[in-house]
């Protein structure tokens, strides 16, 4: 106890001084505090019996959030680096390094440094899904969901195989799953939201899991270019070199049916072309690896091509253009007919990076084709089945006692996404987000908003701006959902959380290619999962101890204790919290008389010595 107290004591003095756009803000603004004051509600909803993936790296195991809010129980299930190289890998897999409890992550202390050298994110994005606060009111959303953790490699089978890892480990532990994903990538997958990763995700969607993913932070790049073509015609425009890059990463997408050509030009400072490649068409369906000599410079390009890609039918160019900057450089895009995409994304060291460059149409060249900020949402946030997450400000009164904030970020992504798959589908909190960081991160220098001592170590909070910040907000509220009732199909969520999404001045002024359906609102979502009915199939092995038949019903209902306790409490609880019935449950069938009840929905509570399980029954 006294060890929790010296937690909030050092906390209160630092927020006393620094409290700025804040957590608890974000909880305000995406209505959790509504939930954890549980208004009109049978209980608070804390992500209880719901397992929150998260998909990242820089994981700090040891971090006092990934405790419950009383500093007893230990929240994290297991983690798999697949970095790390010492193994044991996970049963079925033959690379990486699994940790199977409290004790073997504790002792581990961190996942291993890697590429991306984001040696804190994934700490910060597990705080604001389900962090505890650590004795701070910096709590995430759902506190008493447990953790599942991958330090993953962005590769598709990598990928592949964390998610399918997450759903085998869920299913032993017989809870819902919901995945968090702040990442995106525009080379993994199809820009049209096909490929290898949306059927896997798709396949696990369909089995229960919700998936939630970032919708990337580039609506502030004009990264992007289309064009119609009608008939025969070249199109050009310029592009740069996204910052901190090697160079640029070049996807381009056709119409099926449709091949396109495109070639790389240099210019002078008055954007004169002085020298071109020649055209390369997709039907070259292959690779290709060639220099652009411009004068004494020679500038590496190379890529893959494909007449038609196997997911979508799609011409596809994934190409890439070394560094260069004694010119200035351009695409020339020729076809008959369709629409023609690309995307300008950073070429990096270790891969291709989500960051933008643009595309220009100079002065000299008004027929050219300029740069746009729209069809932002890249892999995985491009699938139809994710709930892809905006970013904006949080909402609050600042001390001037004038409301502040509300504004999507200018960051964010923007949409629309293809065909008839709306993106981005909701906005969170995501700007100025405070979480926790990595004690052992070695690459983050900013300052930081609050500490505390935990088990003699020092534990800091700090502030960050990002969709990657908004995704596992929604991750969190998504929990909560299951929660209330584990019955709902991953679809039934999302269309939960779009439905019951809220709007205001903000939502109407820039649309919903910047917002999608609105902003998260936890509480009004909690409030209609409890009166949605849900889908049997996704009752999972741990529910199944517990089981109420017909339902809905009229008079009578019965429920089967598949369980050895002897004595197992059971409240039947209306929508306004109030106890209509208590019983006890022995072990086998149980009868519940329903007579006198006015016809609707009601919640059956069932609390054995194990856990606690929420079932919905409908009367009629």
């Amino acid at each position: 106890m006294k060890r929790i107290l010296s937690i909030i004591i050092l906390a209160t003095i630092v927020f006393a001084v620094q409290g700025q756009a804040l957590l608890h803000r974000a909880a305000i603004d995406g209505r959790v505090d509504s939930v954890r004051m549980a208004i009109n509600l049978p209980q608070e909803f804390t992500g209880e019996g719901v397992i929150i993936g998260i998909t990242d790296w820089g994981f700090d195991y040891t971090h006092p959030v990934f405790y419950d809010t009383t500093m007893t129980r230990y929240r994290v299930l297991r983690a798999w680096d697949q970095f790390k190289t010492s193994g044991p890998a996970p049963a079925g897999y033959d690379y990486g390094t699994e940790y199977i409890g409290a004790e073997a992550l504790l002792t581990a202390n961190c996942d291993t440094s890697n590429v991306y050298d984001y040696a804190y994110h994934g700490t910060h994005c597990a705080g604001i899904a389900g962090g505890a606060g650590a004795g701070t009111i910096y709590r995430g959303v759902a506190v008493d969901a447990e953790f599942l953790f991958v330090s993953v490699n962005l590769t598709d089978q990598q990928v592949i195989d964390a998610w399918r890892w997450m759903y085998d480990v869920a299913q032993q532990e017989g809870k819902r799953l919901v995945i968090s994903m702040s990442w995106g990538l525009y080379y993994l997958d199809n820009m049209d939201g096909t490929g290898p990763l949306a059927n896997e995700m798709q396949r696990l969607s369909d089995l229960g899991v919700v998936f939630v993913s970032s919708a990337g932070n580039n609506g502030d790049e004009n990264a992007h270019i289309m064009h119609t073509f009608t008939q025969q015609d070249t199109v050009r425009t310029q592009f740069t070199f996204p910052s901190s890059s090697i160079g640029s990463s070049i996807t381009m997408m056709g119409t099926p049916n449709y091949p396109f050509s495109f070639s790389l030009f240099a210019m002078d400072n008055s954007f004169n072309i002085i020298a071109e490649t020649p055209f390369y068409n997709t039907a070259i369906n292959g690779p290709i690896d060639t220099v652009f000599v411009v004068g004494t410079d020679s500038i590496h390009f190379w890529g893959d091509l494909q007449a038609s890609n196997p997911y979508n039918n799609r011409p596809e160019v994934q190409l890439q253009v070394s560094k260069n900057t004694s010119h200035k450089f351009g695409l020339a895009i020729a076809a008959s007919g369709g629409d023609f995409h690309a995307w300008n994304m950073a070429l990096i060291e270790t891969n291709y990076g989500n960051w933008g460059g643009t595309f220009n149409r100079p002065a000299p060249h008004p027929d050219w084709i300029a740069g746009d900020a729209l069809y932002g949402i890249s892999t995985p946030a491009n699938a139809e089945c994710v709930i892809t997450v905006a970013a904006h400000g949080s909402r609050y009164k600042a001390p001037s006692g004038n409301m502040t904030g509300g504004t999507i970020a200018s960051f964010s992504s923007s949409g629309p996404g293809f065909g008839q798959t709306d993106k981005p589908d909701i906005s969170a909190p995501g700007k100025n987000v405070v979480s926790s960081l990595s004690s052992y991160t070695n690459s983050y220098s900013g300052t930081y908003t609050a500490s505390v001592q935990f088990n003699d170590r020092t534990y800091k909070f700090v502030s960050l701006s990002g969709t990657s910040m908004a995704c596992p907000f929604v991750a969190g509220v998504a929990a909560l959902v299951l929660q209330a009732n584990p019955n709902l199909s991953a679809s039934q969520v999302k269309e939960i959380l779009k439905e019951t999404a809220y709007n205001d001045q903000f939502t109407e002024q820039s649309g919903a290619l910047r917002f999608g359906s609105g902003k998260v609102n936890a509480y009004q979502a909690i409030l209609r999962a409890l009166t949605t009915v849900g889908v049997d199939e996704y009752v999972i092995p741990q529910e199944s101890l517990f089981t109420v038949f017909p339902n809905p019903a009229s008079g009578q209902c019965f429920v089967t204790a598949n369980t050895e306790s002897p004595a197992t409490l059971c409240q039947l609880i209306d929508l306004t919290g109030r106890t209509v019935q208590q019983t006890t449950l022995v072990p086998g069938v149980n009868s519940l008389n329903l007579s006198g009840l006015t016809p609707g929905c009601y919640l059956l509570k069932i609390t054995d010595n194990k856990s606690v399980t929420t079932k919905k029954i409908i009367v009629r």
